[in-house]
C-alpha cells in the first residue's frame, strides 16, 4: 500500500509538474554553416485577448543592453490549429497578435555567430547558447513552466550540457523565465570529468580542439584544487538546485575570451586551448567565475533582484559582488599552489598600477564606478568617451579594496574570509538580498563600528587610498614606489592610440587622441619606437619642442619632462632580520592553503 501511494503520489506530481509548462522550444540546427537555428515556440495558457511576444534586451551577469533581436527573421505566427495569425511589430523588440485560440505557435530563424558569454553561436563546432540571445518569450507566461528540447546534429556526435532540469532525451525544464534566462547550453561534442563534494557533483564540461587526455586530467585537477580552497572562504558550498553545478568551457578559436556566472553552471569560453597555453592562461577566469556561485548569485545585491531583461541593470555593488570575487579569485589561485606566491604579487602589482594612478577616482567613488557598469560591459556605443581619465574598472577597484579590507582586518586579527562568511550567513544561504547599507552594517557587526564607519566613509563613499604600504608591511610585503618619466599616453608607430592621461606631459602639452608624433627634439621618430625611450634622454622638468600631425597639418608645442609615480609589490625575504615571527605568521594565514 505504501509503495502504491508513494507511486499516486509521483503521477500526481508528475502531472501537475508538466500541466505547469506553458512556453515549449524546439530548437533545430540543420544550416549550422551558416550560423542559423531554427526556432519553434508553443505558448499555451494565454488569457489575455492580445499576446505580446519579445526578445530580451539584457542578460544576466552583464549590465548594458544588448539587442539581440536584430538577429530573428522569418517570424510566423499561427494558433493552434494551424491557423496563420497576423503579428504586429509594435516595438523594435516585441510583436502583438490578436484571434488566438489560448495557444500561439511561432516560428524563426535566428543567426548567431558570437560564442562569448553573453551571446549565441551556432556552427558545425556547436550550438553555443545563451538563452537571451536565442529565445523569444511572452511576458504574461514569465511565472509558469518553460520546457526546451534540442534536436542535437548526431552526425557530429553533439551531446547537451547545461544546468536545466533533464527530464528526458534532449529535453530539459526550467520552473519560471528567471531561471530559463540564467541558465546557457553547451551542445557540441564536448569530453566530460566530474568529482563529488559531500553529496553534491562538480562538472567540467570541456568543447575544444581535443587536446591530450593528460592535459585535460591536469586541467581538471586545477579546477578541483580552486573548488575546494574556494569553499574553505564560506565553509561550505551552496546548495546546488539538481544536486551539480557544471562548467561550461568552450576552448576554440571561433570562440570569444570571456566568463559569465550563472547560478549552478558557468559560460567560460577561450580561444586558447589547452594544448595552446590555456592550462595556464585559463584558469583564473575559472577560478573567478566559481567564486560567483557563492558571491553575486546567492549573496546578491538587491538592485539585481529580479533581473529585468528589458532594460539596463544598474547596481551600485559590483565594487563588491565583482570586485571581491575579483580579490579572491587570485587568492585562491596562491593559495592552492596553482601559483606560486611571487605570481600572485606581479599580477597584483598590474592591478594594483591600474586603480591607484588613474585619475578617475577623482570623478566617481567604487558605488558610482559600479553605476558605469552599463556603459562599459561589453556595451556598444560609436561615439568616443573619456574612460581613460574617469572610469576605474570595479573589478580591478574592487579587488584592491578587498585586498585593503583583509589586511585591514588582519591588523586586528580579523580577516576577510570571516567576513564572507558572515554574508553568506546573513544573505546568501538565507537568500536575502543586500544594499550596500548591508554591506557596511555587517562590516560594522564583524569588526567594530569604529572600523567599519571609517573603511566606508573614506574608500566606499569616497575615494581614498589606504596605507598600503603599512599594511603590506605587517605581512612581510613591500611596497615601493618608482618614479620614472612618462608621456602619459600609447604611442604605436608614432600615433597617439588613447586620450591622454590627465596631468601627464601629453595632457599638459595639449595633445589628443590620433596626433602623429613626428619629432622630439632633435630625435625624429620612425617605426614603433617607444617614445618613452626617448623622453628618457632628456632631465625632468625641461620642457622639449615637439613637431606632431593633426588632420594632416603639422603643429608644434612645448612637451614638459614630468615623472610618474608606478608601485611595485614584493615578498620581504623571510630571512630578513627585517621579516618578524608574527610577520610570517601572519603571512602564513593570509596566502597558505585552508585545506
Amino acid at each position: 500500500m505504501t509503495r502504491f501511494l508513494s507511486m499516486l503520489f509521483f503521477l500526481v506530481f508528475t502531472a501537475t509538474f508538466q500541466a505547469q509548462v506553458s512556453s515549449k522550444y524546439i530548437v533545430s540546427f540543420e544550416d549550422a554553416v551558416h550560423h542559423e537555428a531554427t526556432i519553434q515556440a508553443t505558448f499555451t495558457n494565454l488569457k489575455a485577448d492580445e499576446v505580446e511576444f519579445t526578445m530580451a534586451r539584457s542578460s544576466p551577469g552583464r549590465y548594458a543592453l544588448h539587442e539581440f533581436v536584430k538577429n530573428v527573421y522569418d517570424v510566423k505566427v499561427t494558433d493552434s490549429k494551424g491557423n496563420q495569425l497576423n503579428a504586429i511589430r509594435k516595438s523594435p523588440y516585441a510583436w502583438t497578435v490578436k484571434g488566438h485560440d489560448g495557444t500561439i505557435i511561432v516560428s524563426y530563424t535566428l543567426f548567431a555567430n558570437h560564442g562569448d558569454g553573453t551571446y549565441s553561436q551556432v556552427d558545425e563546432t556547436h550550438a553555443h547558447l545563451n538563452m537571451p540571445a536565442t529565445f523569444i518569450y511572452v511576458p504574461e507566461l514569465s511565472t509558469q513552466g518553460m520546457e526546451v528540447a534540442f534536436n542535437v546534429r548526431n552526425d557530429f556526435n553533439w551531446k547537451v550540457a547545461t544546468q536545466l532540469k533533464h527530464l528526458q532525451d534532449n529535453t530539459y525544464y526550467a520552473n519560471d523565465l528567471q531561471y530559463f534566462m540564467d541558465s546557457p547550453v553547451e551542445i557540441a561534442n564536448f569530453r566530460k570529468r566530474s568529482f563529488k563534494v559531500n553529496d553534491q557533483t562538480i562538472n567540467f564540461v570541456l568543447h575544444d580542439d581535443k587536446g591530450s587526455e593528460g592535459e585535460l586530467d591536469r586541467y581538471f585537477e586545477s579546477v578541483r584544487k580552486i573548488v575546494l580552497e574556494q569553499e574553505q572562504v564560506f565553509g561550505e558550498l551552496p546548495t546546488y538546485d539538481y544536486g551539480e553545478y557544471t562548467f561550461l568551457a568552450c576552448y576554440m578559436p571561433n570562440a570569444t575570451g570571456d566568463g559569465m556566472e550563472h547560478r549552478n553552471s558557468t559560460f567560460i569560453p577561450s580561444t586558447r586551448s589547452l594544448s595552446l597555453g590555456g592550462i595556464d592562461e585559463n584558469i583564473s577566469t575559472v577560478a573567478h567565475e566559481f567564486f560567483h556561485c557563492w558571491n553575486v548569485e546567492r549573496i546578491r545585491p538587491q538592485s539585481l533582484e529580479p533581473f529585468d531583461f528589458q532594460r539596463a541593470n544598474m547596481s551600485g555593488e559590483l565594487w563588491f559582488a565583482e570586485g571581491f570575487s575579483n580579490y579572491y579569485d587570485a587568492l585562491s589561485l596562491c593559495r592552492s599552489g596553482i601559483w606560486s606566491k611571487e605570481y600572485y604579487f606581479r599580477d597584483m602589482s598590474s592591478g594594483f598600477n591600474g586603480v591607484w594612478t588613474s585619475p578617475g577616482r577623482q570623478f566617481f567613488n567604487p558605488i558610482e564606478m559600479s553605476y558605469l557598469a552599463p556603459f562599459n560591459d561589453a556595451a556598444q556605443s560609436i561615439d568616443e568617451t573619456n574612460f581613460e581619465n574617469t572610469f576605474i574598472s570595479y573589478y580591478s577597484y574592487g579587488e584592491m579594496l578587498g585586498l585593503a579590507l583583509d589586511l585591514s582586518l588582519r591588523e586586528k586579527n580579523l580577516n576577510l574570509d570571516d567576513y564572507m562568511k558572515l554574508m553568506w550567513k546573513n544573505f546568501g544561504k538565507k537568500q536575502n538580498f543586500y544594499t550596500v547599507e548591508d554591506l557596511h552594517k555587517t562590516l560594522n557587526d564583524y569588526a567594530g563600528k569604529d572600523f567599519g564607519n571609517a573603511f566606508f566613509q573614506n574608500y566606499i563613499y569616497a575615494s581614498g587610498m589606504p596605507n598600503y604600504e603599512s599594511l603590506f608591511r605587517q605581512v612581510g610585503v613591500k611596497l615601493e614606489t618608482i618614479s620614472s618619466i612618462d608621456f602619459g599616453a600609447s604611442v604605436r608607430y608614432q600615433k597617439i592610440m588613447d586620450n591622454p592621461k590627465i596631468g601627464s606631459a601629453a595632457y599638459e602639452a595639449g595633445f589628443q587622441k590620433g596626433d602623429k608624433i613626428i619629432r622630439i627634439g632633435l630625435v625624429f621618430l620612425e617605426g614603433n619606437v617607444s617614445i618613452n625611450s626617448i623622453l628618457n634622454n632628456f632631465k625632468k622638468d625641461e620642457a622639449i619642442t615637439v613637431v606632431y600631425e593633426r588632420f594632416g597639418v603639422r603643429k608644434e608645442t612645448a612637451l614638459p619632462i614630468i615623472s610618474e609615480s608606478v608601485y611595485n609589490i614584493k615578498l620581504m625575504n623571510s630571512d630578513s632580520k627585517d621579516v618578524s615571527a608574527e610577520m610570517k605568521r601572519k603571512r602564513t594565514s593570509w596566502l597558505d592553503s585552508k585545506l
